[in-house]
C-alpha cells in the first residue's frame, strides 16, 4: 500500500486546526469594543397596570458614576483581589490551571464547571461575552481566556481592575462600587470603611443570595469570608479582621425614592435571581411589571397610618405602645400579592421602619389554629372530627418532651365545658386547640405547614411542643396570609408571586413568570367548613361577642391571634376573592399594653376590607358537592333524643354525620321523680358542679369498674417538676385532685408508700409540697358500702433548679 505523502498529513492537521480555531474564535469580539459595552440599563418596576413604583436611572442619570481607581479606597481593591483573584497582579490574565482542568473534564465526558476565573476573565466574560456568561462549556472558557489574554496585552492591571470595580453587578441594580456604596451605605465609595468594603466585595458572585437588605445574616457571613482571605493574604492584620467582624453595619434606610418599598425589595430579589440564572440580561433596559395594585397599596398604607394614629396617647391617657403594623393583600386563586405594607413608615428609624414586618417571622398566636382543625376534619383520617365534635374545654394537663406539665388556659381564664369544634375555633378557645393538635400530631402539622408555604417553621417536631397550637412557632405575615388563601381557594395552596412579566422598552415580553402547579392541601369540603366556621358571627360569641370588629357587611371568614404579653397581634381574613392579613406590634419586640388581635389588628383589617369591598355585591363561599346538613344534640354532637334540651343544625362532609343517638343526657329517678343528668367524664366534674349542672355520678352512682369509680385528675403521670431556689419551698406545691363516681367515707393520698393525708369529704383536693427525687403517688378510698378502691400509681419527678 502506497504511503500518503507527509504534506497530506500536514494539510489534514492544518484544516483541523483552522476549523477548530474558526469554531472557537471566528466571531470573537474585539477588545477594542469595550467602550461600547459600558452602557448601563434603566430598569422600571411598575404595578400591574403599568404605574411606576421604582426606576433605576441609567449611568448618565447619575446612578452609576465611574470612579478612577485612585479614588477608590484601598480596602475595596484589596478585598476584591482577596476574594476574586489573589494572584491578579502576577498572572497573565488567565487561570491556566482552570483552563487545563476544564479541558480535561471536557475530554473525559464531564460537565465544564465555571469557577476559578481571574478578574480579567470576569471582565472579558461580563462585558464582551454577556450572552455566553451563563454557559458552562469549554468553548466559552477558551474564548474568555483568549479575550483575557488580549486584554492583558492592551490594558494595564490597574485599568482592568478599574473596569471590574466600575462595571461589576453588586445586586439591587447597582453596577459598580460607587453605586453599591450609595445604595447600601448612603455614602460615596471613597468613604467606605474596611467592614463595608469587605461586604460589598463579597456580593458579585451571588448578589441576590448575599443581599444585605433581604438577608443581612447571609451578607455578613460572606463578609467574614472576605475578611478571612484578606488576613490570609496579608492585606490586614488579625486585629483588624476581628474589629471589622464585630463592627455594626448601618445600611441605607432610604436607598432610592420609592413606592411600596418593601414590596419592591421582594421584586428586586426575584429579578436578581433571573439575572443570575441567565433568563434576563442585566445589560438590557427592562420594564418589570409586578402583581401589585397601586390603588390597593395606597389604601393599605393610608389605613395603617390612620389607625395607628388613633393609638397615640392623648393628655392623661395610658400609652399602649402600639407603633407599627404590616398588611398583605392577595388574590387567593393566583397567589398574586396585590398590596404589601411592611411597616407604618419605611423611612422612620424610630420604629425600625426599614425592617419588613410582612416577611419577618413572629409568633402567630391563635392565628395558626385553623390549620390544625382542618387536619382533624379531614375525611380521609381514621376518625375524622366534624364541626359538631364536642371538645372538653376544662383544665387539662398535657405532657411535654422534657416531662414538664403543660396546662393551657383560655384567654378569659374560664372553662366552658363540652363545646363543639365550631364554637372552639370560632371563639378561639385555647384548651380545645391543644386537644386538636394532640389529636393530629405535631409532626403531621409541620408537614402540612410546609405544604402551605410556611417555611419559617423547623421540620423537626422535637423542637416544638403542644404550645404550637397557640402560636408557639414563628412565621411571617406573608406566609400566614398565603396559607389562609388556601381556604379561600378550595383547599389548594396557590403559590404566591410578586412578578407578572418583564418587557424591553419596545414592549416585547422577554420573560413571563410561570404559574406553578397548585398543591391540594385540604379537601375542598374541609376548606369550606373552615370558612363557614370562621364567617359565623354566632360561633365567635364566647370569645369576641356578637357584631364585633370582625363582622363585615360582606361574607368574610376571619381569625385573630394574640401572643403572650401582647408582643404581636394578628388578624387574617378573606372573602372568596381576596385574602388580607394584618400584623400589629413593635419591630423591636417591645410589648404593647393590653392590645389584642381584636383591638389592634382587627380594626385595620375591618377598615381595609370595607373600603376594598365597597360597592361590590356580597359573595358567599361556594359550597362544594358532598356537604350535607343534619340536626345534632348541641352538647354531644350526636343525634338528638327527647332528653336533649338543645339542638342545632350543622354541616357535615357526607359520611361523617352522626349515626348514634346522644349518650350524655340520662334520665334517673330520684324519690320517684325523673331527673335528667349529664353523664360526663370525671375531668369535667368540677366544671359541671361550678355551673350547677346535675351530674349522673352525683345523683345515681351506677355499678362501674373500680378503675372508673376513682380517678386521680392531678398530677398527670410521668411529669417533671423543678424546684426554684428563688422561691419559698413551702410555696412550691402541686395539687392532688380526685373524683369518684361512688360515695366515699374516706380517701387517702399515698406518697411513696406512706399516707400523706386522708380526706373524709368532697371535694377531694389537697396540696403536696415538692421534694427532690422520684415519687410514686396513688389514691386509696373506702366507699360507703365498705369497698376499697385504688388508683394506679403515677410517677412524679422533682429536680433541683
Amino acid at each position: 500500500m502506497k504511503r500518503k505523502p507527509f504534506w497530506y498529513t500536514l494539510l489534514i492537521l492544518f484544516l483541523l486546526f483552522a476549523g477548530g480555531w474558526f469554531y472557537l474564535f471566528h466571531d470573537l469580539p474585539s477588545v477594542d469594543s469595550l467602550p461600547s459595552k459600558l452602557n448601563q440599563p434603566s430598569i422600571r418596576i411598575t404595578d400591574r397596570n403599568g404605574r411606576l413604583l421604582y426606576e433605576i436611572m441609567p449611568e448618565d442619570g447619575g446612578q452609576h458614576a465611574v470612579l478612577p481607581l485612585e479614588s477608590m479606597p484601598q480596602c475595596m481593591k484589596d478585598a476584591t483581589i482577596a476574594i476574586e483573584d489573589r494572584n491578579f497582579y502576577q498572572n497573565p490574565g488567565v487561570d491556566v490551571v482552570g483552563i487545563i482542568r476544564a479541558l480535561w473534564i471536557n475530554l473525559t465526558g464531564g460537565e465544564t464547571v465555571a469557577g476559578g476565573s481571574t478578574i480579567t476573565q470576569q471582565v472579558a466574560r461580563n462585558l464582551l461575552l454577556p450572552e455566553e456568561r451563563t454557559e458552562r462549556t469549554l468553548r466559552r472558557k477558551l474564548r474568555e481566556a483568549l479575550l483575557a489574554w488580549q486584554m492583558s496585552r492592551k490594558l494595564s492591571k490597574d485599568e482592568i481592575l478599574a473596569l471590574y470595580l466600575n462595571q461589576s453587578y453588586y445586586g439591587s441594580f447597582a453596577y459598580g462600587v460607587e453605586a453599591a456604596s450609595q445604595i447600601y451605605f448612603d455614602k460615596p465609595a471613597r468613604d467606605l470603611l474596611l467592614p463595608e468594603c469587605a461586604l460589598i466585595a463579597g456580593l458579585p458572585q451571588a448578589p441576590s443570595l448575599y443581599n444585605p437588605f433581604t438577608d443581612p445574616a447571609a451578607a455578613q457571613e460572606r463578609q467574614k469570608i472576605v475578611l478571612g482571605l484578606m488576613e490570609k493574604d496579608g492585606f490586614i492584620s488579625a486585629e483588624q479582621r476581628a474589629l471589622a467582624e464585630i463592627t455594626p453595619l448601618a445600611y441605607n434606610p432610604a436607598p432610592f425614592p420609592i413606592r411600596a418599598p418593601h414590596f419592591v425589595w421582594l421584586v428586586k430579589a426575584r429579578v436578581d435571581e433571573l439575572f443570575e440564572s441567565g433568563q434576563l440580561s442585566p445589560t438590557q433596559s427592562l420594564i418589570v411589571r409586578t402583581t401589585l395594585d397601586l390603588d390597593k397599596q395606597q389604601l393599605a398604607e393610608e389605613t395603617v397610618t390612620r389607625r395607628l394614629e388613633l393609638y397615640k396617647p392623648k393628655d392623661g391617657e395610658l400609652d399602649q405602645n402600639v407603633n407599627n403594623a404590616a398588611l398583605v393583600a392577595m388574590d387567593p386563586h393566583t397567589g398574586e400579592v396585590l398590596a404589601l405594607v411592611g411597616s407604618a413608615d419605611y423611612f422612620d428609624e424610630s420604629i425600625h421602619g426599614s425592617v419588613d414586618m410582612a416577611t419577618s417571622p413572629r409568633q402567630s398566636g391563635s392565628a395558626f389554629k385553623p390549620f390544625i382543625y382542618a387536619q382533624a376534619l379531614s375525611p380521609t383520617s381514621s376518625a375524622p372530627w366534624t364541626a359538631a365534635t364536642p371538645l372538653l374545654d376544662v383544665e387539662t394537663t398535657f405532657p411535654t418532651h422534657d416531662g414538664t406539665p403543660y396546662v393551657p388556659k383560655n384567654y378569659d381564664n374560664l372553662e366552658h365545658g363540652p363545646v363543639p369544634v365550631r364554637i372552639a375555633l370560632g371563639s378561639s378557645l385555647n384548651i380545645p386547640a391543644v386537644l386538636a393538635l394532640d389529636h393530629v400530631g405535631i409532626a403531621e402539622t409541620l408537614t402540612t405547614a410546609k405544604k402551605l408555604g410556611i417555611q419559617s417553621l423547623s421540620p423537626d417536631p422535637n423542637e416544638y411542643d403542644l404550645s404550637l397550637a397557640l402560636g408557639g412557632g414563628q412565621m411571617s405575615l406573608l406566609e400566614l396570609t398565603s396559607a389562609y388563601a388556601t381556604f379561600a381557594n378550595q383547599g389548594a395552596y396557590p403559590n404566591r408571586t410578586v412578578l407578572l412579566d418583564v418587557s424591553d422598552l419596545d414592549g416585547h415580553v422577554l420573560y413571563t413568570e410561570p404559574k406553578k402547579p397548585q398543591t391540594q392541601v385540604f379537601d375542598p369540603r374541609v376548606a369550606w367548613i373552615i370558612s363557614d366556621i370562621l364567617s359565623d358571627d354566632r360561633a365567635r360569641k364566647i370569645g369576641f361577642g356578637l357584631n364585633s370588629t370582625l363582622k363585615l357587611d360582606h361574607t368574610a371568614a376571619v381569625k385573630t391571634g394574640t401572643t403572650t404579653n401582647f408582643h404581636d397581634n394578628w388578624t387574617i381574613g378573606y372573602t372568596p376573592d381576596l385574602v388580607v392579613g394584618v400584623w400589629v406590634g413593635n419591630s423591636d419586640y417591645q410589648a404593647m399594653h393590653n392590645v389584642t388581635g381584636l383591638t389592634g389588628a382587627a380594626p385595620i383589617w375591618n377598615n381595609y376590607m370595607r373600603a376594598v369591598l365597597q360597592g361590590q355585591p356580597d359573595q358567599p363561599f361556594a359550597r362544594p358537592d358532598g356537604i350535607i346538613q343534619a340536626q345534632v344534640c348541641t352538647l354531644s354532637g350526636m343525634q338528638p333524643t327527647p332528653l336533649c334540651p338543645n339542638t342545632q343544625t350543622e354541616w357535615f362532609i357526607a359520611g361523617t354525620e352522626p349515626t348514634q343517638f346522644d349518650t350524655l343526657y340520662k334520665q334517673v329517678w330520684i324519690e320517684d321523680q325523673p331527673v335528667i343528668a349529664l353523664d360526663l367524664p370525671a375531668s369535667a366534674f368540677p366544671w359541671a358542679r361550678s355551673q350547677h349542672l346535675p351530674l349522673l355520678a352525683d345523683l345515681a352512682p351506677a355499678p362501674v369498674s373500680q378503675a372508673a369509680s376513682l380517678v386521680m385528675i392531678s398530677p398527670a403521670a410521668d411529669v417533671i417538676y423543678r424546684l426554684s431556689a428563688d422561691l419559698d419551698p413551702q410555696a412550691q406545691q402541686i395539687p392532688i385532685q380526685a373524683e369518684s363516681r361512688q360515695a366515699l367515707t374516706s380517701l387517702s393520698v399515698i406518697v411513696d408508700g406512706n399516707v400523706f393525708i386522708t380526706l373524709t369529704s368532697a371535694p377531694y383536693h389537697t396540696w403536696w409540697p415538692l421534694t427532690v427525687g422520684e415519687h410514686r403517688i396513688w389514691l386509696q378510698a373506702v366507699t360507703t358500702d365498705g369497698q376499697i378502691l385504688t388508683t394506679p400509681p403515677v410517677m412524679v419527678t422533682v429536680l433541683e433548679s
